[in-house]
């Protein structure tokens, strides 16, 4: 009887020819609009030929050189420092943490752990961390997430020594564009005083779904983001359909989307598989669960993105620790759960956004995630510059923490990969 009744969950092949004929009906307004935009900017090959141009280090090293910026120096610091290979090794940091020990274990590159760090807002929080783990011998990580206005940091030329930072030492990162909630897309809400209002949507509403491929194509053509964050089932639909047509972006889903079930995330990794391209690839590269998902879900997950092909494309990122203020209830502390799940779940990442509660709740300014959209002159009178530095650096030590709590372990994670993942 149970087989009768699973045997009515097929999809019909008619349903998927309904599906098909609605993307390719000509007066079909929404394919119609991104259709317009894409070709806005040349079309598939043109848009993906200047954007690998745009993404060149030399190229992004001479819009800086003719802009006279003085992240230039930090640049060249940055890449003398790699080609001198002052960066710790992995296996001179395994040896380091393990002693003699690290050289009989086996290390289990399958299931190695991305280590994550966010939000990057500012070059400066960078080079920072850059010059510390120079000097400590400390690991810089192999993702970094940012969520500055993406307007304001093209302005000061942050934008462009990220991305060739970003080149320089082999991360991945992910942009947070203008196109969002908090833009003033949706008229009725405002700050944090009408916070329920954004429950069940961060906000692209109406047309801002256009909008948002249109500023995802100008900073893809223009500077190289090829990943950005997505907070809306509008627009991830456009991102896998750009996809599809040829462009070759990525997005990552955030925790905002509220991912936090099994069955949550069958239905978006349902739809990737569904628009995927012939190779299996889709521009879902990264998945941030909700903060309230458990071992369990995580794991049942791995098995339906296993089953749909997706393990290899689809990098699930989970958040070890939180800002100290404005999003969870602390203590909010996730490594040890890491820590069991890493050698059962490929292709994860682990996200800090936060320090460590024995550091925060120290602090005289803790981490607050409301402060990622405070323009940066309202930072800079305020003179909150040093504090969020600091705070930075303390999400930079929880990375090196969970480094350090998985070597231990005989786990393995990546950082950084043209610094750390080299033989000394």
């Amino acid at each position: 009887m149970s087989t009768d009744i699973r045997s009515k969950l097929v999809i019909e092949d008619k349903r998927l020819d309904e599906i098909n004929a609605f993307l390719m009906d000509p007066e079909n307004k929404l394919v119609n609009d991104l259709l317009t935009v894409v070709g806005k900017y040349g079309g598939p090959e043109e848009i993906n030929r200047k954007a690998r141009e745009s993404s060149k280090i030399e190229n992004l090293m001479a819009r800086l050189k003719e802009k006279s910026s003085p992240y230039l120096k930090d640049l060249e610091w940055l890449m003398e420092q790699r080609d001198k290979g002052n960066f710790i090794t992995v296996d001179e940091y395994r040896k380091k943490i393990l002693g003699d020990k690290a050289e009989e274990m086996d290390f289990n590159e399958d299931f190695a752990v991305t280590l994550e760090i966010s939000a990057c807002q500012y070059f400066s929080f960078f080079m920072s961390q850059a010059r510390r783990a120079v000097e400590k011998g400390e690991l810089m990580p192999g993702r970094f997430i940012r969520v500055r206005c993406m307007k304001e940091q093209e302005e000061d030329d942050d934008l462009l020594a990220m991305t060739a930072a970003m080149q320089i030492i082999g991360a991945s990162w992910c942009e947070t564009l203008d196109t969002k909630g908090t833009d003033g897309s949706n008229v009725h809400l405002g700050g944090p005083e009408t916070i329920t209002g954004y429950f069940g949507g961060v906000g692209q509403p109406n047309d801002y779904p256009i909008k948002w491929v249109d500023e995802l194509l100008y900073y893809y053509t223009n500077y190289g983001v090829k990943q950005v964050l997505n907070i809306n089932p509008g627009t991830i639909l456009l991102g896998y359909l750009l996809h599809k047509l040829g462009i070759d972006i990525e997005f990552k889903i955030s925790v905002y989307m509220g991912n936090d079930n099994p069955y949550a995330v069958f239905w978006t990794l349902m739809a990737a598989r569904m628009f995927s391209r012939e190779d299996g690839s889709t521009s879902l590269i990264g998945f941030n669960f909700s903060n309230s998902v458990n071992n369990v879900t995580i794991e049942m997950s791995s098995d339906i993105r296993k089953s749909l092909g997706l393990e290899e494309f689809v990098r699930f990122e989970h958040h070890i620790l939180e800002t100290w203020k404005s999003i969870v209830i602390q203590p909010y502390d996730r490594r040890d759960e890491l820590l069991e799940i890493a050698s059962k779940v490929k292709n994860i990442s682990a996200k800090h956004e936060g320090g460590e509660i024995a550091v925060e709740k120290k602090r005289e300014h803790p981490s607050d995630i409301l402060e990622y959209f405070l323009p940066k002159v309202d930072i800079e009178d305020k003179g909150l510059m040093p504090s969020l530095t600091q705070n930075y650096l303390d999400k930079h030590e929880t990375i090196n923490n969970t480094a350090r709590a998985l070597t231990k372990r005989g786990l393995t994670f990546i950082a950084a990969p043209k610094l750390h993942h080299r033989r000394a």
